[in-house]
């Protein structure tokens, strides 16, 4: 079916908004036949009313958990028109009811703030006026750690030891920076961890490894660093200085919630729907009442926090779950630890060796050898937008 014919399908408002946003099926319908066959699909589906209907709003919950967008991994006409579709439902609905479809809740709070969406909304009067959601007075609910496998030794080990408070409470503000603790790698003690990683990515590329183990010195390659996208983002109800982030990495339970401290430094507008590295295997710590399952990183200026603070970009075509990794035959086929111990400070030993390089790109040096490791993924080098001698945290 084609987009001009799906389209037509849709109720009046509805196919008004869709057609405004597309600019008459010119934008939005998909960039390649496929998406474009994916979008029109989603669009005739909206317009039989199912999807959206109020008794069926369990079922689009649990479609939408894992999705940012319907039809494909970036905005199209699909998710105007689903919008436009839930846009009197969403409206009604009690705010206990907004709480119980939280993956509806959070995916028409995206798609109606998005830019080209708003812009034609308005432009239409008041019939698609923003639904004001009281999500920071939504219960979050707990994301528990996965449990490690009892026959896993070195991972149960790992998950077991216990954080240290003051590690916990700091460690998700990307915009505080880490501070310098282990400097120095023992040489001999590396060709055991290339050997372990080696077999770890071999494992990876057929499955779900094992994690691995945290015997030694900390080396780069147990950081679990992947591309996320923010879906959602507001302001910390009971800290000033912190944002409250919902983060796609790419998991089918959903967004991460994530606490970082950069309302100082980075406008919410700027933080909206942007792409960024997210380290995934630290210790969830409480933010303020918070809890915070990630950490965004982030360039600081050479000259401080006032020189500035930059959200690490992912290549283009970057999608939300992708592998980041360091260069070099000791760290690409490595897998990271299920969680980091923050009593071995193991992100604080390796921390001051991650820098901005003159390109922008983010690397890591090592301390001992000098030997520089751009961090990357299949698609590219992971850069800051402008910042060159940078630290990362």
């Amino acid at each position: 079916m084609s987009f001009q014919s799906a389209v037509s399908k849709l109720n009046s408002p509805v196919k008004d908004l869709v057609l405004a946003v597309t600019r008459d099926g010119t934008e939005l319908i998909g960039e390649f036949d496929k998406d474009q066959a994916e979008v029109a699909s989603w669009i005739e589906k909206t317009s039989q009313g199912d999807l959206v209907a109020e008794g069926n709003l369990k079922d689009l919950n649990t479609l939408l958990v894992p999705r940012t967008y319907i039809a494909t991994n970036y905005l199209t006409a699909a998710d105007v028109a689903l919008y436009g579709a839930l846009h009197p439902i969403v409206s009604r609905l009690s705010p206990t009811e907004h709480y119980t479809h939280p993956s509806v809740t959070r995916y028409f709070d995206h798609i109606q703030y998005s830019s080209p969406v708003r812009t034609s909304a308005d432009s239409l009067g008041s019939i698609f006026s923003p639904v004001v959601l009281n999500i920071e007075n939504a219960p979050r609910p707990e994301r528990k750690v996965e449990p490690k496998k009892k026959e896993k030794k070195p991972a149960a080990a790992a998950h077991t030891t216990e954080a240290e408070p003051a590690e916990t409470e700091a460690t998700p503000a990307a915009a505080t920076g880490g501070a310098p603790i282990e400097k120095t790698q023992k040489k001999e003690k590396k060709e055991k961890k290339k050997d372990a990683g080696e077999e770890g990515g071999k494992k990876k590329a057929g499955g779900k490894a094992a994690p691995a183990a945290d015997e030694g010195d900390p080396v780069p390659s147990m950081i679990d660093l992947r591309v996320g996208h923010i879906v959602d983002i507001m302001k910390h109800p009971d800290a000033d200085g912190l944002y409250v982030e919902q983060i796609d990495i790419g998991e089918e339970t959903g967004p991460r919630t994530v606490v970082s401290g950069l309302v100082n430094y980075i406008p919410i507008d700027q933080m909206r729907d942007k792409y960024l590295v997210a380290v995934c295997n630290l210790k969830p710590a409480n933010m303020r009442g918070v809890k915070s399952f990630a950490m965004v990183l982030c360039a600081t200026a050479k000259e401080g926090k006032d020189g500035g603070i930059e959200l690490i970009q992912p290549p283009a075509d970057s999608k939300p779950g992708d592998r980041v990794y360091f260069e070099g035959a000791d760290f690409e086929n490595a897998t990271p630890l299920a969680q980091l111990n923050p009593k071995k400070k193991i992100f604080e030993a390796i921390q001051p060796g991650f820098i901005t390089l003159d390109s922008r790109e983010a690397a890591w040096i090592n301390p001992t050898t000098r030997s520089v490791h751009k961090i990357r993924t299949k698609e590219g080098v992971c850069v800051a937008p402008t910042l060159v001698g940078a630290s990362l945290s």
